[in-house]
């Protein structure tokens, strides 16, 4: 693996513990996130609308541009996403 893939590996690790550990510190942001997720699920601009109103209501910050997404933003946003698609799968 090149140096550079390393540094970028371990800032997306570092990202991902930073942000494990705010969901750890504060229980509150998970059902937030998920009913803001069931809210938007299935619209267009989803993911900016998610990130908007996340932003709005917990301690975790993602940028209104897509663009300015970090991975661990992209990764948390896909996810709750993926969640999403397996609860409607239930109904």
């Amino acid at each position: 693996m090149s140096t550079a893939n390393e540094i970028n590996q371990t800032r997306i690790i570092n990202e991902l513990r930073q942000f494990i550990k705010k969901l750890l510190q504060d229980p509150a942001i998970v059902p937030a996130a998920l009913d803001v997720a069931r809210k938007h699920y299935g619209t267009q601009e989803a993911r900016v609308a998610m990130a908007q109103e996340i932003s709005s209501l917990t301690s975790v910050k993602i940028p209104d541009d897509p663009e300015d997404f970090s991975d661990a933003d992209r990764l948390f946003l896909e996810v709750l996403k993926e969640v999403m698609d397996e609860e409607q799968a239930m109904y």
